[in-house]
């Protein structure tokens, strides 16, 4: 009798990296096995395609989109060192259909003729792969995360030498007229640049990561996964849909701006999303600090139905004085003793109004269990109790007069630290697409050309989380290939 082995990681990856190096044929085939384009394709980019031309095309839409799915799992930089990977290597060309391999400029027309499809690929992979990420955590899929970043273009801005040349004049001029320290050559040199780019005003001045640069500015959702679930250029087309977006005259203050910019596209960006995928519900919104306005809570909230916001504090809490103190988080304080927090018990409300609550009770009580009639009760062991009754303080707290400092959930509790952890799956989501797919430090100005990268990008992520989903029984190579070769070789696999 042949007894069934149980594979270990080890050899799982191994087998998966003996297929890589040593049977292409074998590798490739698993892709094309899994990844069925006759359902992940709209029907509309096909027939679009086909209408291009009076005449059949000589490159199909399916190898044209096999070759870009390639190109982002081997994070192939350019379409001209795709071709040659393409004309050097049998096996990829069998793997597209390619009997001859398409110049660059076929690419290139494309991508830009079918920016649009390539867009409605990727919503229709969204709600695609949404029951595959309930399947694979209904709590994270439940969630979602945003967060914006820029794509650096090839500009003369760009360069180090520019910044560095106003920096060094300013200084320069704050040594000339004797100005005191107060005076930041930074920050004057931030209000004295151009608020776009010379060869392209939307190539906007951006302030990330600790340095001024000129980039395309999007905003990207991802669930608790961190899978991508939306991409939004804020470009034209973007501020047109929404003119109620002012664009205001830049600040002094550079991290002031992206504050105030990120605020100002988050409810748009989500409104348009969740109308996209109405089969979406969401719950849970995890964000930074910048989005921490009265207004956000309220949509988030009211407009669009999440349950709970996890939003970090930007500036201090202001509460009505009721006869105690409360704390950085929002969380009731003992009268008698400021620096010690009373303790959180349950939020069922009992009111006929049905409004929500959250009780909190004096951090000195007990429950204790009457052994005579079998009932527990609380009891108060406190040396100078701040009531006659003998269970203690009790303070009943209404989120919705404050929902800054109650959005749904206790600041600075067990699950506020444990959920909050996760938003860093958007940011590896971002690294990714700079990354591992290089969008970054591309030499380009078109701003079409980065939407279409994302959404390229988008696509290969969105068929990685169909192969998360599939099956793993023990004959199953594909399986072994999605645990065990993409994470190492591909970056493809976003970790949860």
């Amino acid at each position: 009798m042949i007894t069934h082995k149980q594979l270990s990681l080890a050899e799982v990856f191994e087998d998966c990296q003996n297929k890589f190096d040593n049977d292409k044929y074998q590798f490739l085939s698993l892709l094309d096995e899994t990844i069925n384009l006759d359902e992940i394709v709209p029907v509309s980019f096909v027939s679009h395609f086909h209408a291009q031309t009076g005449r059949p095309r000589k490159h199909q839409l399916y190898p044209m989109l096999k070759a870009l799915l390639l190109q982002r799992i081997f994070s192939i930089p350019t379409d001209t060192l795709l071709i040659v990977f393409l004309k050097y290597s049998q096996e990829l060309r069998d793997f597209c259909g390619f009997d001859v391999v398409p110049d660059a400029s076929k690419f290139t027309c494309f991508k830009q003729d079918l920016l649009m499809d390539l867009q409605s690929m990727f919503d229709h992979m969204v709600d695609m792969t949404e029951p595959i990420c309930q399947k694979l955590d209904p709590h994270l899929a439940t969630m979602t995360i945003f967060d914006t970043s820029g794509i650096e273009a090839w500009v003369t801005e760009n360069n180090p030498k520019y910044a560095n040349r106003i920096i060094k004049q300013l200084k320069a001029f704050a040594k000339a007229n004797n100005l005191d320290k107060s005076y930041d050559p930074y920050k004057a040199a931030y209000g004295s640049m151009p608020t776009h780019a010379a060869s392209n005003q939307a190539i906007q001045q951006m302030y990330i990561n600790g340095h001024f640069c000129y980039a395309y500015k999007f905003g990207i959702v991802t669930n608790g996964l961190g899978i991508v679930r939306d991409v939004t250029f804020y470009n034209k087309g973007f501020l047109k849909a929404h003119p109620d977006i002012v664009v205001e005259k830049k600040s002094d203050s550079p991290d002031e701006d992206k504050s105030l910019a990120d605020s100002k596209a988050l409810l748009p960006v989500l409104v348009d999303f969740f109308q996209k995928h109405p089969l979406i519900a969401p719950k849970t919104f995890l964000g930074d600090a910048a989005f921490d306005t009265i207004e956000i809570y309220k949509a988030l909230f009211g407009e669009i139905g999440f349950e709970k916001a996890f939003i970090p504090l930007s500036v201090k809490l202001s509460m009505e004085d009721n006869g105690y103190t409360i704390n950085e988080n929002g969380v009731p304080c003992c009268p008698h003793d400021p620096s010690l927090p009373m303790k959180r018990e349950g939020s069922k409300s009992h009111l006929k109004s049905k409004l929500p609550t959250m009780k909190f009770v004096c951090p000195k009580m007990k429950w204790e269990y009457n052994k005579a009639d079998k009932t527990k009760r609380r009891v108060c062991h406190c040396d100078n109790p701040c009531t006659t009754s003998s269970c203690g303080r009790m303070i009943y707290v209404y989120p919705e007069k404050n929902i800054r400092a109650y959005p749904g959930v206790e600041r600075g509790s067990t699950e506020w630290e444990e959920t909050y952890k996760i938003r860093v799956n958007v940011e590896k989501s971002i690294n990714h697409f700079k990354d591992s797919f290089c969008v970054a430090n591309r030499k380009t100005q078109s701003e079409k050309k980065l939407h279409l990268f994302s959404y390229n990008h988008a696509f290969c992520l969105g068929t990685n989380s169909i192969l998360r989903a599939i099956p793993i029984p023990s004959a199953n190579l594909l399986s072994k290939l999605t645990e065990g070769f993409l994470v190492p070789f591909s970056s493809l696999l976003i970790s949860a």
